[in-house]
């Protein structure tokens, strides 16, 4: 019998002025992260309403980030 791997589902949200600029420099470095992580970009990380992290739990991801 396998036991399967837990792949948690993520959803992020990343500010346009610093944390997207690290994901847009990972990428262009070729470095490779999980396929269940979607990346939201935001003006600012301030401006996320709580709404927002509540409403993509309840859609069924395992966690929700916001990234400044």
């Amino acid at each position: 019998m396998s036991v399967s791997a837990f792949e948690p589902k993520v959803l992020a949200f990343l500010c346009n002025w610093c944390s997207y600029a690290g994901a847009d420099l990972a990428g262009v470095s070729r470095f490779q992260y999980p396929p269940t992580i979607r990346v939201l970009r935001t003006m600012c990380s301030g401006r996320v309403d709580p709404l927002y992290l509540t409403e993509g739990l309840r859609s069924g991801f395992d966690g929700v980030f916001v990234f400044g």
